[in-house]
């Protein structure tokens, strides 16, 4: 049950939330832009809000060197042509959000990076790459609700990485879990 003086965790897996001792509503979106929108609208719709949503997760890095526990400054749509559609419409759709610190740019996208000329490009703009940030962002942010995005790194987004992730996960889930007892 949502609560307006507790913080909401959202992740999209159950394998990200495996640590998590329970004692913060979690909700489960699933996999990519469209499952995270939609099921944290759906539920920040029934109410009541919570006093920050905090989404949680594992995220690739785009340059060496990149490990730990990063809390996003800013995040971008990876697979949006916003450009394009501004020239095309005159309209700004899918335009990066600033979060605030001076964390890493998260780059968002339906499409696991797991490939170096992928990674390569993705790095020209950002240094961490998820599924669902993005759109978890943007949905608090239509329903006015603070929003806070905390990535593990779990692979290196380039060859290998779907590997390296499912070797991965469950320490990521570990390191998530403690961010929350000691950030929280």
């Amino acid at each position: 049950m949502l609560a307006p003086d507790r913080p909401l965790l959202v992740v999209a897996l159950a394998e990200e939330a495996a640590h998590l001792d329970g004692s913060l509503p979690i909700l489960i979106t699933g996999m990519g832009k469209v499952n995270a929108a939609s099921v944290l609208a759906a539920t920040l719709a029934r109410g009541p809000l919570p006093s920050v949503v905090v989404n949680l997760g594992t995220a690739g890095a785009l340059r060496p060197g990149l490990t730990g526990t990063y809390e996003v400054s800013r995040v971008i749509q990876h697979d949006l042509d916003t450009d394009l559609l501004r020239e095309l419409t005159g309209l700004t759709v899918g335009a990066s959000l600033t979060l605030g610190g001076d964390g890493p740019v998260l780059a968002t996208g339906d499409q696991f990076v797991a490939e170096a000329t992928a990674r390569a490009r993705l790095a020209a703009r950002a240094d961490l790459v998820d599924m669902e940030g993005y759109a978890v962002a943007s949905t608090a942010r239509m329903f006015g609700v603070p929003v806070r995005l905390v990535k593990q790194v779990s692979d290196d987004a380039g060859d290998g990485a779907a590997r390296t992730w499912r070797e991965s996960v469950d320490d990521c889930a570990r390191a998530l879990a403690e961010w929350v007892r000691t950030r929280l």
